[in-house]
This record gives structure tokens, sequence and C-alpha cells, in this order.
């Protein structure tokens, strides 16, 4: 068979398609309006978005605290491209480390309470390049089994690479974790691996029942605080919402989500994190983050600080939409935060339901097997501080209205 002969097929051949996972081939899903990936939006502006001239209120974006058009945000990153220019042109190791990134690692490992952070290029490479960096031949792995896709990569990765020994526990279930510790050997180096919010169901990781496990099997721990910097924790992360962050032994979070920017990093102790550094193959041979994401990120950093009732903010709003949505009956799955899953169930009822929302003015997520479950296909709904409230009324009143074309997983 060609090499290409699958990719003729994904586009023509529903079969093809719904093996790799999809409903139906993308062509299908354009001409009967049902397809929800790669909509152009012409002008963005916090909770609203503009598609082709219509107005649509957002809530599919991971602007949790809504910075990403704050004027200092905004003139931060300006003020960097006339001082720097676009790009380093070279990673940290060679001519690709400028002050600022010096400046916002320290300002990094302050935010989050640890001796030091390592600022990556994108989000996803943080965990592709520190979780193999920092095992070894032999050692342990031990995930949530619904972690994110870029932890499952570098899992991956580390046990391609040095031979790891990989296991997952059921969801968020400390009971399943601390069977599977249980049965492993003693000797063997051991991390166990969370997302702090997971970013499908928007529910926490009872970080509380799992920190005691990690010491009690001899386990260092790891919070992947994606979705939860700027949300949980004063906007510090899940460590700094349980009060446990001391016992937090590396934290991952992405710059792409609350503050605003392209990017991620790694925190813990300065001896790990210089380890990270000397040997995470996607930081050594990346071109490292531009000047203008580093000082929108510095920004946003500055704000938080400075107005901490935006993270008061976001949560309100989401334990007002929570609790709404589900006297309508909407299956919210075990969402705490304000990021709030309307689980469908069934992969062509989510593109229809989808539809119905996008026909209303609401733009939402869609999230699909493989990304998630068939039995947890959803529209993935967020919400930000910017949010105003005449535009969550309206939100809701489209929830209420639409709910009986809307085909909910019981």
């Amino acid at each position: 068979m060609d090499l290409f002969e699958k990719c003729k097929g994904f586009y023509s051949d529903p079969a093809v398609a719904q093996k790799y996972g999809y409903p139906t081939n993308p062509r299908t899903a354009q001409a009967m309006g049902l397809f929800p990936f790669f909509i152009p939006i012409d002008r963005a502006e916090g909770p609203e978005a503009y598609i082709h001239g219509k107005k649509y209120i957002m809530i599919g974006s991971n602007n949790y605290d809504g910075l990403t058009n704050h004027p200092k945000v905004k003139e931060a990153a300006i003020e960097a491209v006339r001082k720097y220019g676009t790009s380093c042109t070279g990673s940290r190791f060679l001519n690709g480390t400028l002050d600022l990134h010096i400046e916002l690692e320290g300002r990094l490992a302050k935010y989050v309470g640890k001796e030091a952070a390592l600022v990556f290029s994108t989000g996803f490479q943080v965990n592709l390049g520190s979780i193999p960096a920092i095992m070894d031949r032999d050692d342990i792995i031990i995930t949530d089994k619904e972690v994110h896709a870029s932890i499952i990569d570098g899992v991956r990765m580390a046990k391609s690479l040095k031979n790891v020994t990989v296991r997952t526990y059921k969801h968020n279930n400390p009971a399943d974790l601390e069977s599977v510790l249980k049965a492993l050997p003693a000797g063997p180096a051991k991390l166990v691996i969370v997302d702090g919010v997971f970013s499908m169901g928007g529910d926490i990781a009872k970080l509380s029942e799992i920190i005691p496990l990690c010491k009690k099997y001899g386990a260092r721990f790891m919070s992947d605080d994606a979705h939860a910097i700027g949300v949980l924790g004063r906007g510090r992360g899940t460590g700094w919402h349980f009060g446990l962050q001391d016992d937090v032994d590396l934290v991952m979070g992405t710059f792409s989500k609350s503050l605003a920017s392209v990017g991620g990093f790694i925190a813990g102790p300065k001896e790990a994190v210089h380890f990270i550094q000397m040997f995470a193959r996607p930081f050594m041979f990346s071109a490292s983050l531009p000047p203008s994401n580093v000082a929108t990120v510095l920004a946003c950093l500055d704000i938080l600080e400075a107005e901490p009732e935006r993270v008061e903010r976001v949560n309100k709003i989401a334990d007002r939409v929570r609790t709404e949505l589900r006297g309508m009956g909407y299956n919210i799955g075990a969402s705490q935060t304000p990021i709030i899953p309307i689980v469908i169930g069934d992969a062509m009822k989510t593109l229809e339901a989808w539809n119905v929302f996008f026909q209303a003015g609401i733009y939402t997520n869609v999230a699909l097997p493989p990304s998630v479950p068939p039995e947890f296909s959803c529209l993935r709904t967020s919400y930000m501080a910017t949010h105003t409230d005449e535009q969550v009324d309206k939100v809701l009143e489209v929830f209420k209205k639409v709910k009986p074309l809307v085909q909910i997983a019981a």
C-alpha cells in the first residue's frame, strides 16, 4: 500500500475516518455544516469573537483571566519587539538566552514557590523534554489515565529511550493509585504525574490524598498546572489550592492559557531544574521563546499579582454556570473549575450540538475521540474573568433555549 493511500481515504471513505477515531470524514462534515475545527476568526476581543463579520460570545478559550487584550500586556509585547526584535534565532544553549528569559525564570520560580524554573518554547515541549530528561533507566512513572497528551508522549519517550516502566491508575482515584504503588518494587526511583486541573473534564486532582501516598511509597510528585495557573490557589496553582505546594516536587505550567502567550515552564528544586536544562532534548534543540512572548508573560504576572480579583471573578462565573447548567439537566461531569464540559456521549450528536450553539451565536469547542473516550464526547466550554454578567446571562439563556435540541448522555 502506498504511504499516502490512507490520507486519500481519510477524506473520502467514512470507514477510514472512523478507523482514526472520527465519526465521519472532514469533507462530509463540512458539507453538513458540522465541521467545528480550523474556523478562522476575523477579530477577537476576549469574551467575544467575530467570524465572517458575525459576533459570537466566546466560551471556548483558555484565556481564563482575560489578559490577551490587556493594554499593559500588549504594550509589553510591542516594546520587547522594539528592543530585541522578533526572534532570538537560536537555542537557549547558544545565542538564544536573553536577560528577559532569566528574569522570567526567576519570577516564575517565585510565583509558584520553587527554587528554580526553566522556560520552554511551548507547553507541550515542557513535558516532552522534562519527563525523559529527569528519568533514568529502569525508573518507574505512574500517571493518571486521563493525563494530557503531552504527558503521554513524554512518558512514551522516556519508555523508549530509557526503558522506563510505566503504570497508570484509574482517573482521579487515589485508592487505585495506592494499589499500583503498593505493587511496585521498593528500589527504583518513582515519579507520579497528574494534571492539576484535567483539561477536558475540568476536575481537580486530589492532591490532599495523592501526595501522602507518594510520601508513603517513596515517589516524587509532578503536577501539570497548565490549566491551574491563574485559576487555583490565588492563581498560583493546584499545590497552593490545597496548601501543599512545598510537597509538589515538580510544577509544570504553560503560558498559552492564563498567561496570554505561548510557551511553558518546569519549576522545582534547583539541581533538578538545572539537570533538565542540560538533558531535555526539546529544550536543547529548539529556538528559544521570542522576546515578545517572554515580555507578555512578565506583564501578566504583574497584573495577576496586582489584581487577584481576576482569579476570584473567573471562579465566581464558573460556580454560577455549573449550578445553572446542572439545574437545567445538562451533564457537566465532575467539573470544579472554569472548564465545564457538556457531555453528549456520541460523536455525531456532539457535532450536531456544537452547530446548535454556533448558530445561536455561542462559540464552543468540541472534544471527540481520540482526545476523550467515546462516551465523553462533549462540548468543552470554558469561561474567563472578563465575561460580563450580561454575556453570562445570554449564554445561559441560550443553554436553556436549546436544551430540547441537544441530546445529552445520561
